[in-house]
């Protein structure tokens, strides 16, 4: 198992939960985003760089770098259709990229990043507003558990921020 293990549903529920109460503070769209970055990046071993990429308020078809943790890096805004972030954000769909170097259109933050898993944040009318991006220096990491709580995470987020 690459040396960790996966999500199970104990530590999904108890981040699960977790997120929910940061939710719940309402402290704003900012401060929210960057603490479920603090969370997820501290709990899970194999999220090696986590953040947010939001839709550009001027223009909607670029993603802008919101709150992240990990290691800098030089994309600060992604084009809608460019890379895996800019792939979800047009298709709205989940995306887990277990190994990187098999994408073509896959945008390097890192030579020591081997995987990715994306997951779009969208409004009540189906338009993309972000995503939540996670890097892993593994192959082949993420599993359904993974995907369950980001998904889930992102739910709360649209519930909270764009409904």
């Amino acid at each position: 198992m690459n040396g960790h293990e996966s999500i199970n549903q104990k530590l999904s529920e108890e981040l699960l939960g977790a997120a929910n109460n940061i939710i719940a503070e309402k402290a704003g769209l900012e401060r929210t985003l960057d603490e479920i970055s603090a969370l997820l990046h501290s709990s899970v071993d194999y999220y090696q760089w986590v953040g947010f990429y939001m839709t550009d308020e001027t223009d909607r078809n670029k993603l802008i770098l919101g709150p992240y943790r990990g290691a800098p890096t030089v994309h600060t805004s992604i084009d809608f259709g460019v890379g895996i972030c800019g792939q979800v954000a047009d298709d709205k769909d989940t995306r887990i990229v277990q190994d990187v170097s098999k994408e073509g259109n896959y945008l390097s933050c890192s030579i020591d990043v081997k995987s990715e898993i994306v997951v779009p944040i969208r409004d009540k009318d189906g338009a993309t507003r972000g995503m939540l991006d996670i890097d892993s220096h593994e192959l082949e990491p993420f599993h359904e558990g993974d995907r369950q709580l980001l998904e889930d995470i992102c739910r709360l987020l649209e519930h909270e921020f764009f409904r």
